[in-house]
């Protein structure tokens, strides 16, 4: 077979391995480092990956040869927990927090998600869409692939709806994959703050829609003292599953009020945040075989101690994963490599178990594994490439984006941290004919058309 393209004489390739499930406990320091390697991609899927020289049998006149010595390449890193679609922005709390107001407490006075609720409900489709773009395309430029994107901003169906198809579209028109989760449970509206029970049922008549109209895989709750007992959280992801869903849940954030034995008892897809988990909490999720997503940029932009025991966890044979958090308030970052190197920095964890907690066991957590987070002969080509010697150089040298280039689905979509080919629309990749394609079928799936698009086209049509 003559591949379309291969990267070669790369300093390292970090491949995961693949067991068909999430990594756990001790697999985590497990991995294959290739030296002097090379990836063959055909059909924008993994072809071959090897060391040493190309082989003579994978180069054809047409082979697009990428050399990229003082290089490393891992699988496209995936963002397995963001809050990515918001109005506004909440740097008005920040003094509050130096100054020791709690999360909670701010929430309280309605600031918090309660004021990003009213900016979002204000904010149309377009500004939504293109504020959400922006952050996208920092995510990529760090060798972000995949992203996990929630709702819950809107705390109504309009406004839920309104950014879950935001994610939507987004994922239609830009060269990275978002995943998209309904969290209309994310705080109590104002109005309900007597009676939030009223809201919870609200919540569960929503979700027939949301699997109707297609607009999320996935189902989370925030469960958390003030916010959603654990009551109402199980009552919330049960009927989530019923409807088709699969579910997450916020626990142990700031108290241990329940979340994690809901989490083990319907067997949920992953359990969020767990910063005071204790062992019997992590016990119960190592056995029911829940995965961990572990937000550790959380903790330090809330100036906590209480960062989530990964060690623990993997010492109990748990699966976790390292997630930005990506949100206007308790941690406003698109840079999923800070979250790592705070993995390593302040959580203890080896280059290898964060590694492979942002790649392979984040592909479990969005379900994408079957195509996505490892190197497996026919997964997608996502890839990034950093600018290091080694794997253990990319969290040693801090604070600064390695990322040089990153390939979806083989197409290169950022060289040289610039971006190339990242959404469809972008002027200098201007198609006319894909953009009326693009249209028609926005219009068959009902859902909104960007406005830009529409710019570009009258543009396009008027030269």
């Amino acid at each position: 077979m003559i591949a379309d393209k291969i990267l070669y004489n790369l300093n390292e390739i970090f491949c995961p391995n693949d067991l068909d499930r999430p990594l756990r406990g001790a697999e985590m320091k497990e991995a294959t480092i290739l030296k002097n390697g090379y990836i063959a991609i055909y059909g924008g899927k993994i072809y071959e990956i090897g060391e040493g020289d190309v082989p003579e049998d994978l180069v054809g006149e047409e082979t697009e040869m990428v050399e990229l010595s003082g290089h490393v390449a891992t699988p496209g890193l995936i963002d397995c927990h963001t809050h990515l679609v918001y109005g506004g922005s909440r740097e008005n709390e920040f003094a509050k927090k130096l100054k020791g107001v709690s999360y909670l407490e701010i929430l309280e006075q309605g600031g918090g998600i309660l004021s990003t609720q009213k900016a979002t409900q204000k904010a149309s489709f377009d500004e939504l869409f293109i504020k959400t773009k922006k952050l996208l395309e920092h995510m990529m430029y760090h060798g972000v692939t995949t992203v996990e994107a929630k709702s819950g901003y809107g705390l109504d169906w309009e406004n839920e709806k309104k950014q879950m198809e935001v994610v939507k579209s987004l994922n239609e028109n830009m060269a990275v994959d978002l995943v998209s989760t309904f969290m209309a449970a994310h705080a109590i509206p104002t109005e309900y703050k007597e009676n939030p029970d009223a809201f919870v049922a609200e919540v569960i008549e929503m979700l027939p829609k949301v699997k109707e109209e297609n607009l999320a895989e996935f189902c989370d709750v925030f469960c958390e003292k003030g916010v959603f007992t654990a009551e109402q959280s199980y009552m919330i992801l049960k009927a989530a599953q019923e409807h088709g869903l699969k579910t997450r849940i916020h626990a142990d954030e700031i108290e241990s009020i329940g979340g994690v034995e809901v989490a083990a008892k319907l067997k949920c897809t992953s359990a969020e945040h767990l910063m005071v988990a204790g062992d019997k909490e992590i016990e119960l999720l190592a056995e029911a075989g829940v995965i961990g997503n572990l937000l550790p940029a959380t903790t330090f932009s809330l100036m906590a101690e209480s960062y989530a025991p990964a060690r623990k966890m993997l010492d109990k044979g748990m699966a976790i994963t390292i997630t930005t958090d990506s949100n206007p308030g308790s941690c406003p970052t698109a840079n999923l490599q800070f979250a790592m190197q705070l993995g390593a920095f302040a959580m203890k964890l080896e280059p290898t178990e964060i590694f492979n907690a942002v790649t392979i066991n984040a592909a479990h957590s969005v379900c994408r594994a079957d195509k996505i987070g490892s190197f497996k002969k026919g997964k997608n080509a996502d890839i990034a490439v950093f600018e290091a010697p080694n794997l253990e150089y990319l969290l040693y040298f801090f604070a600064t984006n390695l990322c040089t280039h990153v390939f979806k689905d083989g197409t290169l979509v950022v060289e040289e941290r610039q971006l190339r080919n990242a959404d469809l629309f972008r002027e200098e990749f201007f198609d006319i004919n894909e953009a009326h394609d693009q249209k028609d079928k926005a219009k068959k799936l009902k859902t909104r058309i960007p406005m830009y698009l529409d710019d570009l086209m009258r543009a396009e049509e008027n030269k």
